[in-house]
Formats: structure tokens, sequence, C-alpha cells
């Protein structure tokens, strides 16, 4: 049978491509902007006839109808990476948080830790060879897919082709669904002017010739803004951003000074708009992997002079980075901040940097703290961050003691904080009779 043949052999309705779901079962789907809507939907009509079906995801955006109180019982997600649309859920006990390095993710499924028994996903069409491409999310769900007992995929039109170890034949999919359907979209909010002044302070340690991993996030994008002049940068990501094709198109980023991947830009999955997309499509510039290789130290020390940029909630006087909570309420997951800031750390000439703004949008809380607040969980320890960028400037962390760290750190904490922050800071002994009540400039 020919590919053309065992495709058409297998095409069916959604209500039928999920039939073979019974209760128990892990069910991966697919993750950020490739959720397969149609899929869920399908699946969730069933709900009355499931029990204790397992729903295992990595951060998707829109609808998550499998979480609503009404599903209790019927589903229940366990989220890696925890978006809006299932933050409420974790917080209130109807779903789970599983705390997790990006890259070790395939590992969970390939070793059973988390056995998936179906994976709903999204695929382009089939080209003339019978290979349909994962698209715009090949770093979570092409591992999840093939360590899945079976496979049911929406065939998108609207899904691009991407280049790299992207693909997946016919004959390994169990089921499709054709869609024509606008893919989910990211756009994030534009750099606010404290955004724009840590991007200005990042963009001056990054040099002609870096590789940058560059996070969610509004800072991100500032630091993109102000690397105009920068020549023969590289990337190498987990999440290929919105700003990155006009920097490709200006000639700031070519990869030609990269030592791996050279005259690549390599990333796992896009979070953007339907422009992002396009610009992917089928462009041998950019190659995307899965996610125990574009997300693994080792991989990521192999390109010299890296920077990594990364957000924070929290980042104590000593250090220590919480990114994943406020306090004890779960808001969001471990992604690849660890993964990066260690594989940077390693990479010669490599500078891991925390990026954050030094207060809540409001002005009313610190974002640099004596202590972490009570439960919030540390996704970096103090060994791990070498340097911590305000909108006050560049606290440098590695090869610092503890006294010196709380210094630096009070330094770029807004100067409503200050005082507080140091008085705190003599209470706990971090500074002894050097800093005896007075003020920081």
């Amino acid at each position: 049978m020919s590919w053309l043949e065992t495709y058409r052999d297998r095409l069916c309705s959604a209500a039928d491509a999920v039939g073979g779901v019974a209760s128990g079962q892990n069910v991966y789907v697919g993750s950020g902007c490739a959720a397969p809507h149609g899929l869920i939907e399908a699946l969730t009509a069933r709900a009355e006839e499931l029990q204790d079906v397992g729903i295992i995801h990595h951060l998707t955006l829109g609808d998550a109808p499998y979480i609503g109180p009404d599903m209790k019982g019927h589903f229940r997600c366990n989220d890696c990476f925890v978006g809006a649309n299932t933050r409420d859920a974790v917080n209130e006990g109807r779903a789970d948080y599983v705390p997790v390095h990006l890259h070790e993710m395939p590992r969970l499924f390939n070793r059973g830790a988390i056995p998936l028994d179906h994976a709903l996903i999204v695929v382009s069409p089939p080209d003339e060879h019978g290979f349909c491409s994962f698209g715009i999310e090949v770093g979570v769900t092409k591992p999840a897919a093939l360590a899945a007992g079976a496979i049911v995929a929406e065939v998108n039109r609207r899904m691009p082709r991407t280049l790299g170890d992207s693909f997946i034949h016919v004959s390994k999919i169990d089921a499709f669904v054709e869609t024509d359907r606008d893919l989910d979209e990211f756009r994030p909010e534009p750099p606010s002017e404290v955004d724009q002044r840590i991007g200005a302070h990042i963009a001056e340690l990054i040099e002609d010739g870096a590789c940058l991993q560059l996070g969610l996030g509004t800072i991100p994008n500032a630091v993109l803004g102000h690397l105009d002049d920068r020549r023969d940068l590289g990337v190498h990501t987990e999440m290929f951003t919105e700003a990155l094709p006009g920097l490709v198109e200006n000639g700031v980023v070519t990869g030609e000074r990269k030592n791996f991947h050279p005259g690549k830009v390599v990333a796992g999955f896009i979070m953007g708009t339907r422009e992002v997309y396009d610009f992917a499509h089928d462009n041998a510039m950019v190659e995307f992997h899965p996610t125990d290789y574009v997300n693994h130290p080792v991989n990521i020390a192999r390109n010299d002079n890296m920077v990594a940029v990364n957000s924070a909630i929290q980042v104590d006087l000593t250090g220590q980075v919480c990114s994943d909570s406020v306090g004890e309420r779960i808001y969001s997951g471990f992604g690849g901040q660890a993964d990066f800031m260690r594989g940077t750390a390693m990479s010669k000439g490599g500078l891991p940097i925390i990026a954050l703004p030094s207060t809540t949008s409001d002005g009313k809380v610190s974002r640099i703290v004596a202590n972490l607040d009570a439960g919030a969980g540390v996704v970096l320890t103090r060994a791990d961050v070498h340097a911590v960028i305000t909108e006050y400037g560049v606290a440098h962390m590695l090869g610092r003691n503890v006294r010196q760290r709380a210094e630096a750190l009070i330094g770029i904490a807004h100067p409503n904080y200050r005082d507080s922050l140091l008085e705190t800071a003599n209470r706990r002994g971090l500074f002894g009779k050097l800093f005896p009540g007075g003020g920081v400039g």
C-alpha cells in the first residue's frame, strides 16, 4: 500500500479518531500554539462515558474544556508548564503540576514515568514522500507522539512545514482528521518603558557574534529591539519569537559565527503570530528539534558566547530565583530556564542573565526581596545565577560571596525599597559591621 493509500484509509471524523481512548488511559495533547482543538472537543464530548483519563501537556493556548469543574472524575490534567487556561484549576486542586526541566520531558515519556496511551497532535499536510511536519511545535510534541501507543493527528492546511528533526511519516500515524482552521497565536504585549530600560542594559552585554536564547515575555522582545547595530548574531533557543524574523531579514542574525549548527537558527517551537509562522514555513535557515536536543545543557554549551536571557518573579538577596510561583500559588513552570542558564554557564564566553523589573507593575511590591515568599519555588539556585538585571542596572553574581551579592542586588532594587532591604540584610548579619545602617546610593 502506498503512503497515499494509507493516508486515505486512515482518514476519519474527529469523533472516530478519539474513539479508541478508554477510561484510565493517558492522553498527550499537543502543546504551545499547536493544540488540536477539534480533537479536544471530540474527546471532551465523550466525557460521560469516560473515567479518570489523564491529559498531559506543556502549556497550551486557547480553551481547555477538559479542565472545567464538570469534568471532575472524567478528565484530570497533568500540566508540565501551567498557563492561563489551567492556572486556576491547578491552584484549586482540580489539576496537577509536574515540575520538570524541559530537556527532560521526552525522558518522562520514553521511560514510562508518564506513560502515554494516545497522542493528539497537529501536523502539516504530507509532502510528496508522505512526511508530515510537526510545524510550530516540535520540541515536546514529537517525542510525545513517538512514545505514545497511538497517534491521532489533525492535518491542518494552515500548519507551516518547518524543517529540521521535525517530520513524521504517514505510516506512523493511526488516524487523520483533516482541518482548515487558524492556529493559536501568541501576541506579546509591547515592551513598557521599564522593559526598554532593562533591554538596553542587556543589549550592552551582547557583542557581535554572540549566540542568543531569549525566553518568554516582553523583556526579550525589548532586548531584540536594541540589537539593530549588531552583526552575525546566532540563535539557539527553545522558543522562536516574534521579533526574530526582522533581525534575520535585516542581517543582524546570520549565525555565521556559530560553531554548532552554523548559519542556522535552532529552536524547539514557535510562540507567535501568523506572520512568524509564514516566515518559518519551508525556511532552510530555521531548524526545529525536540527539546532533549535543543535544551540539553551540553548542546547549549557547544555554542561559544551564549547569552541566555530569562525572567523571574522574585530574586532574593543571596541570588535564589523564583520563576514558577507567586508564593504558594503555581504560576507557570520550569520550562527551559535552568537548561539554558546551566548550558550557557558552560559555554565558552557564556553569560546567563536573569532579567526582571525592580517592582510589580503598580510599584507596590519589590521583586528584589530579602527572602522569597513563603512557599515560593526555587527554579534557580544561588549557584546558577551569574547576572541579575533590572531597569537600574546589572548585578554580577558569579564568584561573589553572599555579602557582595546582597550589596549588588540592593543597588539594582527600586530606590523606594533599598533602605528596607539593607535593614533586613543587616539584621540577618549579611553585612556584619560594614554597613551599620546607612542607605544605599
